[in-house]
């Protein structure tokens, strides 16, 4: 593993997270996790459905991961520009999961639900 990569997408991260009002956070009680692993989909075939983050809800809490493997294994050419362009897409989509959590929607949820059922129709 690049370390040197690995500091670059905690401080990426980082930025990302000082952007936002504390009162995204509210009740992420598990806050923002880096995950060092690459994360494939449970549908996956070919290797060809990485997971650059999830929202877990569980007994510990509530927290957002970013998997640092996922994003090495599809964007690890990218510049650092241009990989935090691709962190803040993912970072974001996991902070309106938890926000509609909070206010009981999951329009998101739902469009991720039809992500997965074209790409198993493919």
């Amino acid at each position: 593993m690049n370390r040197d990569r690995l500091d670059e997408f905690q401080r990426i991260v980082e930025k990302i997270y000082d952007e936002f009002d504390e009162r995204f956070f509210v009740h992420l009680n598990g806050g923002v996790v880096i995950e060092e692993d690459v994360c494939y989909h449970p549908e996956v075939r070919d290797g060809d459905l990485l997971v650059l983050g999830a929202y877990r809800r569980d007994l510990i809490g509530r927290s957002i991961i970013l998997y640092y493997g996922s994003f090495m294994e599809m964007y690890g050419y990218l510049t650092e520009e241009e990989l935090e362009r691709e962190i803040r897409k993912t970072f974001e989509h996991e902070l309106t999961h938890h926000l509609e959590f909070l206010a009981r929607e999951n329009d998101l949820e739902v469009e991720d639900l039809k992500y997965i059922r074209r790409y198993k129709e493919k």
